[in-house]
């Protein structure tokens, strides 16, 4: 375990992520997660006879990722191998008989190791762990579809005939006012350190007009520029996803905040 993996790229300077969110769009654009994917999940590295979880960092450039192992070891990759890495025949391609032996040792002499056929087989199994952990009764697992919006839990208390219509949340960025509600901090299960979060109230997109209640957003760096406190108003454009808040009963997320403008009250 103390030895490190001598076949690692490792990057010299690169753009590393600001939050989550700024992750998981990466990702998008990179093919790496679904467009309804609401936050990053654990990825795979299964090449040089490997088969070890690892995490996206940064990016070197447009074209070459940052992952690091879990003995902090930084790699850069091509994001399409690392997708190739992900699907459970990745190393199968030895021959279809070795899937049943371990002792492929007369297998072709330029294909994968016998070690990578065997862990091949093993990664179903490796991931569906992975996404159990990641998945808490707080948070819906990252490939839920995010098209049908989940009622907040306060609803059904709600006087009227019917419940309340579902909102069907526009894909691209729009138009946002909200207000500062409260501060607080999150678990983050790719940190040792917990991420700040701003809970907002009067949540509502302009154009058009879509009264959403209460949301969230990361407390980016750019958010913080602009010494927010409790009741402060904004106006924003932005992307609005369904997303619950860890612990909280918080069920929308704003990504990507831009052209962020406080709202003078008299």
């Amino acid at each position: 375990m103390g030895q490190g993996y001598t076949f690692t790229i490792e990057p010299g300077s690169f753009n590393s992520f600001e939050d989550e969110a700024a992750l998981v769009e990466q990702c998008k654009a990179w093919g790496l997660l679904s467009e309804k994917a609401a936050k990053a999940k654990t990825f795979y590295y299964k090449g040089n006879g490997l088969n070890v979880p690892c995490s996206i960092i940064g990016l070197a450039d447009p074209i070459t990722a940052v992952i690091e192992f879990d003995n902090k070891q930084r790699h850069c990759i091509h994001p399409s191998y690392l997708k190739e890495m992900q699907a459970s025949t990745f190393g199968r391609r030895v021959t279809a008989l070795s899937d049943d032996s371990t002792e492929a040792e007369d297998a072709e002499p330029a294909a994968a190791a016998p070690a990578e056929v065997q862990e091949a087989q093993e990664t179903q199994v490796a991931q569906e762990v992975q996404q159990a952990q990641a998945s808490t009764p707080d948070e819906p697992a990252a490939e839920e579809p995010a098209a049908s919006v989940p009622e907040s839990k306060p609803a059904p208390a709600a006087k009227g005939k019917g419940k309340k219509e579902k909102i069907q949340l526009p894909e691209e960025k729009v138009k946002m006012k909200a207000t500062v509600m409260e501060f607080t901090t999150v678990p983050n299960h790719f940190s040792d350190t917990d991420d700040e979060v701003i809970i907002y109230e009067a949540v509502a997109i302009t154009e058009p007009e879509i009264e959403l209640g209460s949301a969230w957003s990361s407390h980016s760096a750019t958010l913080k520029k602009l010494d927010l406190a409790v009741g402060d108003v904004l106006t924003f454009e932005g992307k609005i996803v369904a997303k619950k808040l860890t612990k909280h009963p918080v069920p929308y997320k704003i990504n990507n905040p831009a052209k962020l403008q406080k709202v003078t009250q008299e």
